[in-house]
C-alpha cells in the first residue's frame, strides 16, 4: 500500500525554503526542508518516497551538481528547479539533463501546487512499479493478488495466461481504480518476457516534449535511457494511452513499425476511457489502435464481480489490522449488504480507503459501513448510500455473507474444524457440505 509521497525542499535562503516548506504543508504534502545539496543528499536515496524541489542557485553544491548526483542515485526521481528572473537558459539545461520541471522566481504557488501533485503521482508510480518488480520471483506471485472467485476474475486470470505467453501488443481498458497496472504487472510476470526489463511511463505524468524525450530520446547525462531503448526484449506499459498528442502518436506508430516479428518491445497500453464511455478506439488514430489492440483485455468494474467485494474487503482490513497493530473488524449481515450493494464508482481503490476507514472506526468503537459509504459520496445530507441498480436475488446476498463468515473463521482458527463447528455452531456434515458449495478447501487454511 503507498505511503504519502514527501517533498524535499532544498534551498540556502531560510525564509524561501520555508514559505516553500509551509505553502506545501498547506497544500495537504509531508515536506522536509534542507539548508544544501549536501545536507539533502544524506537524506536522500535510490528509494527515496518523494520528490525534491531545489534552487537551482546555493554556495557549494548548486542545483545542478546536486540534479545531477540526484539523477546518478535514481533516474526516476522527480526534480523540480527554481530559478531566478536571469537564470532561464539553466533552468532549459535542467530540463535537458533531467529535471522534472521548473519554476520561475518569482513563482505562482499554485502553479507549484499543481507541478507538485504531477511530480508525486509519477513518483508513486514508479515507487510502485519497482517494489512489485522486487516482490516477484515469477509469475505465481502477482497472479496471487488478482484476488476474487467471481465468473468476470476468473475469466480475467485465463485471459492473462492466454495473453502472457503471446508477443503481440496488448490494449488493457477498464474503468479507474480496478487494477489495469497490476494486470499489466501480470502479463509480463507470466510470459517468456518475464526475466526481461519491465518499463511503465505514465503518458499524463508528462508534458508532450519531456514525454517524447522519456519514450524516444535522445537520452542526457546521468539519466536512464529513452523506454523503448530501455525496455528492449522486455515490455513497455504506457498508462493513460489516450492522453498521446497526434504528434506522439504518429512516432509511436513509427517505432511499433520499425520493430522486427517478434517485436524487441512488447507493448501493454492502459486506458481509462471506459467509465466515461468511450473508448480508445475512439481517441486513437486506426492505424495506431489496431497495432496496439491486437490483444484486448477488459479489467471488471467492482461492482460487477459480487461477493469478492467481501473477499477483498476482509483481506484489506486484515492488511491493515496488521499494519495498525489491532483487530480487524467483524462485518455484520447489515454492513456485508451494504458493501454488496454498493456502485464502488472507485473500484479497488474505493474499497480500500473504506476498508482502511473501517477499521480505524472500529478501533474507536463505532459507526458503520453505511456512513463510511454516505461520507465517502459526499451525501450527508441523504438517508443510506446510493446502492447499484443491478438488483440481486436475496439468495445471493446470504450466501455470499455465509461463504465470508465461513472463509473468515476458517482462517482465523488456521483450518480447525473443531474449532470451527464450535464458533459457528454447525455439524461437521453441514459445514462440509457448505465448503464444498463455496470453494473452499482446509489445505488452503493450514
Amino acid at each position: 500500500m503507498s505511503k504519502a509521497m514527501k517533498i524535499a525542499v532544498v534551498d540556502d535562503e531560510r525564509d524561501m525554503r520555508q514559505s516553500i516548506g509551509q505553502w506545501l504543508a498547506l497544500s495537504g504534502f509531508d515536506t522536509e526542508t534542507f539548508a544544501s545539496g549536501e545536507e539533502a543528499l544524506k537524506a536522500i536515496g535510490a528509494d527515496y518516497p518523494g520528490i525534491v524541489i531545489s534552487d537551482i542557485r546555493m554556495p557549494g553544491m548548486d542545483g545542478m551538481a546536486l540534479l545531477r548526483k540526484l539523477r546518478s542515485l535514481d533516474g526516476t526521481l522527480p526534480v523540480i528547479m527554481v530559478t531566478g528572473h536571469g537564470d532561464v537558459p539553466m533552468a532549459v539545461e535542467a530540463m535537458r539533463i533531467g529535471a522534472f520541471d521548473f519554476l520561475e522566481k518569482p513563482f505562482d504557488p499554485e502553479r507549484m501546487t499543481e507541478l507538485a501533485k504531477k511530480a508525486t503521482s509519477a513518483r508513486r508510480l514508479a515507487l510502485d512499479s519497482r517494489a512489485l518488480r522486487r516482490e516477484l520471483s515469477d509469475g505465481e506471485a502477482i497472479m496471487g493478488k488478482l484476488v476474487g472467485q467471481s465468473a468476470p476474475m476468473v475469466r480475467l486470470r485465463e485471459d492473462i495466461l492466454d495473453l502472457g505467453q503471446a508477443d503481440a501488443h496488448v490494449l488493457i481498458e477498464g474503468e479507474t481504480g480496478t487494477g489495469k497496472t497490476l494486470v499489466a504487472h501480470a502479463l509480463h510476470a507470466v510470459g517468456a518476457r518475464a526475466a526481461r526489463r519491465f518499463v511503465l511511463v505514465s503518458c499524463a505524468a508528462f508534458d508532450e516534449d519531456a514525454l517524447s524525450q522519456r519514450l524516444f530520446g535522445p537520452a542526457t547525462e546521468n539519466e536512464a535511457p529513452p523506454a523503448m531503448e530501455e525496455a528492449r526484449g522486455g515490455t513497455l506499459v504506457l498508462e493513460d494511452i489516450e492522453t498521446l498528442s497526434p504528434a506522439a502518436q504518429a512516432r509511436l506508430l513509427g517505432a511499433i513499425n520499425d520493430q522486427g516479428s517478434p517485436p524487441d518491445v512488447r507493448i501493454i497500453a492502459i486506458s481509462n476511457l471506459q467509465e466515461l464511455g468511450e473508448t480508445a478506439e475512439s481517441v486513437l488514430r486506426p492505424d495506431l489502435f489496431y497495432r496496439l489492440g491486437a490483444l484486448r483485455v477488459t479489467v471488471p468494474p467492482l461492482r460487477q464481480r459480487g461477493e469478492d467485494v467481501l473477499l477483498l474487503f476482509t483481506r484489506l482490513t486484515e492488511q491493515f489490522a496488521e499494519e495498525y497493530g489491532c483487530d480487524a473488524p467483524q462485518l455484520s449481515a447489515q454492513d456485508a449488504a451494504q458493501l454488496l450493494q454498493a456502485p464502488w464508482p472507485g473500484n479497488i481503490r474505493q474499497l480500500m480507503n473504506v476498508a482502511e476507514r473501517a477499521l480505524l472506526q472500529s478501533r474507536r468503537g463505532g459507526g458503520t459501513i453505511a456512513s463510511l459509504l454516505m461520507s465517502q459520496d459526499g451525501e450527508d445530507n441523504e438517508a443510506r448510500p446510493a446502492m447499484t441498480t443491478e438488483g440481486k436475488p436475496l439468495k445471493e446476498f446470504v450466501e455470499a455473507f455465509e461463504r465470508m463468515l465461513i472463509d473468515n473463521t476458517m482462517r482465523r482458527h488456521k483450518g480447525a474444524i473443531t474449532a470451527v463447528m464450535e464458533e459457528l455452531c454447525l455439524p461437521r456434515r453441514t459445514l462440509n457440505e457448505k465448503m464444498a458449495k463455496y470453494g473452499l478447501q482446509r489445505s488452503d487454511y493450514l
